[in-house]
């Protein structure tokens, strides 16, 4: 079973247009379980990380089999936790990098898989430090012309995240087979 965790935004919630797209696409998959969480109230990013570590740990989910998928301070999350726990994989919408006031500005994705979608409009989080980031540690990156919010590019996003949870799953079962021969 593939756990996909889905983490919003700073002035998001669980409920956000695309936390519950990203819900939707994971809940058609078999053998994949969604899991939206829930931030507000915690401002901060290393009580939201506190927060993602406990439930993962609480869960008694494998890193290794799970897929951290978040938007803006959800993506640095899902970095951050890659960063210490490597993953099945990471799927990062204009993630929070870079940004000075974040514990670990450039956390290195360790991550099976990763897919970044980043707006060239984006005015919060500037695309610089996103593709130093992904250039840096060679991960797949999607610019498209949109801003930080992304929702123009929502069709995009969503037929990127089908096709990378349908490889997750396919590095999975790879790693299932290897275990039991």
């Amino acid at each position: 079973m593939m756990t996909v965790y889905l983490s919003h935004g700073l002035e998001s919630g669980p409920d956000a247009l695309k936390i519950q797209a990203l819900k939707g696409i994971a809940e058609k998959l078999d053998d994949c379980e969604p899991v939206v969480m829930d931030y507000r109230g915690m401002a901060e990013p290393s009580k939201r990380l506190e927060h993602l570590l406990a439930t993962l740990a609480k869960r008694n989910d494998k890193p290794s089999e799970c897929v951290l998928a978040g938007s803006s301070l959800g993506g640095w999350l899902s970095a951050a936790v890659s960063a210490q726990h490597p993953v099945l994989g990471c799927f990062l919408l204009a993630p929070a990098l870079g940004l000075p006031a974040y514990p670990q500005t450039s956390p290195t994705i360790q991550a099976r898989l990763t897919h970044i979608i980043h707006g060239w409009q984006d005015d919060v989080v500037l695309p610089g430090p996103v593709i130093e980031h992904a250039q840096r540690q060679h991960l797949s990156l999607r610019m498209v012309d949109d801003d930080h919010r992304l929702h123009a590019s929502l069709d995009t996003i969503l037929s990127d995240f089908e096709r990378f949870l349908a490889q997750c799953q396919t590095l999975d079962q790879q790693a299932i087979q290897a275990g039991d021969s």
